[in-house]
């Protein structure tokens, strides 16, 4: 199923790799946070990108130092009105990472411009959204007024 990156449908590169799950020797692959814990060297010594997932009560700051070691990172919404993964996303783009963060769980259309604002550059949609009107999200607002990770001037700094 594709995914939005980058306000654009592309395929998702990534395997899910289970917690007692044989681990790829080459490719793309995301793993949970206590998985990557537990086997870090193992995981960042293989070829291919390597991605974290954490749960929305997972502590972000357990990652910081290998935050440029990896390429993506998931954030889950459990339900759309759990905030958590927004707070997560802030902490992880103040914290320097650069790499793809994506939103995963209940991603709905009128929470993406959001999501972007706070850091969120993908989002993997439940079964059943149309991703083509996902898109026209990022359309919804010309200009923003607070400063934010996407554009950290406010609108009286422009």
């Amino acid at each position: 199923m594709p995914i939005i990156k980058d306000q654009k449908l592309v395929e998702n590169e990534y395997v899910e790799v289970a917690s007692e799950g044989t681990v790829p020797a080459a490719g793309s692959i995301i793993v949970g946070l206590q998985n990557f814990m537990k086997h870090k060297d193992l995981f960042l010594n293989r070829e291919g990108n390597i991605g974290v997932r954490l749960d929305s009560s997972d502590d972000v700051s357990e990652l910081t130092s290998d935050l440029g070691k990896l390429a993506l990172i998931v954030l889950t919404f459990p339900k759309f009105a759990d905030g958590r993964a927004y707070t997560q996303a802030r902490k992880l783009r103040r914290s320097g990472f650069k790499g793809e963060l994506r939103a995963t769980g209940e991603v709905l259309r009128d929470q993406l411009f959001y999501m972007t604002r706070v850091g969120f550059n993908a989002f993997e949609l439940q079964e059943g959204r149309d991703p083509e009107n996902a898109l026209e999200a990022f359309k919804d607002f010309s200009v923003t007024y607070q400063s934010s990770a996407d554009d950290n001037r406010a609108i009286y700094n422009r």
